[in-house]
């Protein structure tokens, strides 16, 4: 059985963190796809019961050879960071060893794409770990969710429930964003990037570059 305190500093082991907010009230809201696709990780690979640690939700469990500890920050989105700074020197992480899977407004939904490195573009919970951890050099999944739309708040849009089509277009995203984790863990970013960087419907290939939001 993996345990994490046995591989700090280890080059296999991976820190996957789902952002997202703790309560009942956020539970299937767009903010919490981070939590969702954690949680999809944790059911497929049948990690260990998750323990309250380090400000956050911590499951370790195991893929193709490597450690993965699965995590979901009880600090609210704005704090990911502290628990996210605690987990990488705790654990002595490599950055390269880290991925972060949040909501994107600027995606269109159900659309994910994979980042190494770059600015929040305004996310408040990636810009909280950038600031805690001090760099920017990390990985990133992220999932569309579409703008907010005309006369709606942004807090409102991205904390409240879900209607069709989205509910729909965002289950799809979460499945394919478990198999895009996976893939980063055993062949890293760049066969994601080619795999799962296109804008839906549409097959040109649109990997990123990682130039500043």
């Amino acid at each position: 059985m993996f345990i994490a305190e046995h591989y700090v500093g280890s080059e296999y082991m991976y820190l996957i963190v789902g952002l997202g907010n703790p309560g009942k009230a956020y539970v299937g809201s767009r903010h919490n796809l981070g939590f969702r696709v954690v949680e999809a990780l944790a059911q497929m690979l049948s990690s260990s019961r998750p323990e309250a640690k380090h400000r956050s939700l911590c499951a370790p469990t195991e893929y193709n050879g490597r450690q993965l500890l699965l995590v979901q920050p009880l600090t609210y989105m704005n704090l990911s960071g502290k628990a996210v700074n605690e987990l990488v020197c705790s654990y002595q992480v490599e950055l390269e060893k880290i991925l972060v899977i949040y909501d994107d407004l600027d995606l269109p939904p159900g659309a994910i794409r994979l980042r190494e490195r770059g600015g929040s573009a305004g996310h408040r919970g990636l810009q909280s770990i950038i600031d805690d951890l001090g760099t920017d050099q990390f990985a990133r999944l992220r999932i569309g969710i579409g703008k907010t739309p005309e006369g709606l708040d942004s807090a409102e849009y991205v904390t409240g429930s879900v209607d069709e089509p989205d509910r729909s277009l965002l289950a799809e995203a979460i499945d394919r964003a478990v198999e895009a984790t996976l893939l980063f863990v055993v062949e890293g970013p760049l066969a994601v990037m080619n795999s799962y960087n296109q804008v839906r419907g549409d097959k040109t290939d649109v990997r990123e570059t990682n130039d500043e939001d």
